[in-house]
């Protein structure tokens, strides 16, 4: 069957059933009393997944206009910023910060390298008037994964706010909004949430309220007070995506009934078995160990042949889209998403499709090789 695809890029995601019968309801009125209703129910949910008591706003948007939301809200002309990087989008941030004319003080820590907290904290006592510090939590560009608790409680020792890109992040990986003090969370739909592009998310703490009250930066679609000013009546500033929110509310039951900690482990065990399906190929991972993802995997491509060559092979004989590589990483590497509606399965049909594709592409592995080492990861999940 041609027609049949496998979707495992790091956004947009597979999309599960229920959320897209949800979705199919008929459209009600965003500023009707019913849809409120929902907006508080889905609102509370969030809160759950954010770990958060914080405020928790949803906007029509893609996880990109998230970031500029946190950017646009906390960054004054002149500001004093400090961002981190790790790939290719810490170095979006990096530009939004520009953008609002904030003095961007860059660090660059690598592509296939995490957050050196040692570095982080030598520029917040060196450089005290620091107004806002932006990280990734998960570089899906490079498949890293960054300390975010280690920087949060960081950041909380100093006057800074500190904003995070969870875009691909939340609900993949554990994220402690309040516990680990973080100031802004910005978030997308099209990830881990299991839904379509189209929403974004933002958690705001008291310290970066305060920092918003003061902001002075131009901004209308993205004024988080706007926001604030609307949630109180359970509304959205502008007109809500309803559809949207209805597979919202259907996708947060599904994490939730799963539980978190539940969720978080499963990535974890998908990211392990991949890692270890690689290894046993002979093929070379982007990110060590101790830094490695678990929503997304970055695999160097061999030799014999770029990784976009090969994703072209996977996509035309077997239905199977991975992701390639950016920027100077383009060719070079593919990347193998295990995130949101992701299970054992979709593991073993990536594994598999790609022992055969690397035949064709000239790469002599053994086929089930690498399949062999995922099957041996979940057999010992099972019995752990």
């Amino acid at each position: 069957m041609k027609d049949k695809k496998y979707l495992l890029i790091p956004g947009p995601t597979q999309v599960p059933p229920p959320v897209v019968e949800a979705m199919s309801r008929p459209i009600i009125g965003h500023r009707s009393a019913e849809f409120q209703a929902i907006v508080e129910r889905v609102t509370g949910k969030l809160k759950k997944v954010f770990q958060t008591k914080n405020d928790v706003f949803i906007l029509g948007s893609s996880g990109t206009g998230a970031l500029e939301a946190a950017v646009a809200n906390l960054v004054n002309p002149g500001d004093k910023v400090l961002a981190l990087s790790c790939g290719k989008f810490g170095e979006r941030f990096r530009d939004l910060a520009k953008i609002y004319g904030g003095e961007v003080d860059f660090v660059d820590f690598g592509w296939g390298y995490d957050i050196d907290l040692k570095v982080v904290k030598k520029k917040l006592e060196e450089n005290p008037d620091i107004k806002v510090v932006l990280a990734t939590q998960n570089e899906t560009s490079t498949g890293v994964q960054n300390d975010i608790e280690g920087l949060g409680k960081l950041v909380a020792q100093y006057e800074a706010v500190l904003a995070v890109d969870a875009v691909s992040g939340l609900a993949a990986i554990d994220l402690k909004t309040d516990e680990w003090h973080i100031d802004i969370v910005a978030s997308g739909s099209q990830k881990a949430l299991m839904l379509p592009p189209g929403l974004a998310f933002l958690s705001v703490s008291d310290k970066a309220w305060r920092k918003i009250e003061e902001n002075t930066s131009p901004k209308y679609y993205f004024d988080l007070l706007k926001a604030r000013k609307s949630i109180a009546k359970w509304n959205t500033a502008y007109t809500t995506p309803v559809s949207m929110v209805y597979g919202l509310d259907a996708a947060l039951d599904m994490i939730l009934e799963e539980g978190l900690d539940n969720v978080f482990e499963r990535h974890k065990l998908l990211a392990k078995a991949t890692r270890a399906a690689i290894q046993g190929l002979g093929l070379e991972l982007l990110a060590p160990d101790d830094c490695a993802s678990m929503a997304v995997t970055a695999v160097q491509s061999p030799m014999v042949v770029d990784a976009d060559t090969l994703r072209k092979v996977l996509l035309r004989d077997y239905g199977v889209t991975f992701a390639g590589g950016q920027d100077a990483m383009k060719g070079k590497i593919f990347r193998i998403a295990h995130m949101g509606f992701a299970d054992k399965m979709d593991v073993i049909i990536a594994i598999s499709a790609l022992e055969m594709a690397l035949g064709k592409c000239g790469y002599k592995a053994e086929l089930g090789a690498g399949v062999r080492e995922a099957q041996m990861i979940f057999v010992g999940g099972e019995h752990a």
